[in-house]
């Protein structure tokens, strides 16, 4: 299964809450290099994505952005 991302930060807390968000829209979020940021601290190829299947991705933009 293909992921798309559809949100990135430095911050482990907003990641986890765009998760949630998306869980409860029942989407099927994952949250990828969030233990990258942790160990080696910030820099931009350490963000930490928010990402879901591909096939939900464009809906998964829309409701993030409303």
């Amino acid at each position: 299964m293909d992921f798309v991302t559809v949100h990135t930060t430095f911050s482990s807390a907003e990641a986890q809450l765009i998760r949630s968000r998306l869980e409860v829209a029942n989407f099927h979020p994952n949250v990828a290099n969030e233990a990258s940021v942790t160990i080696s601290g910030f820099s931009e190829s350490t963000l930490i994505r928010v990402e879901v299947p591909e096939a939900e991705a464009a809906e998964a933009k829309e409701f993030l952005a409303a």
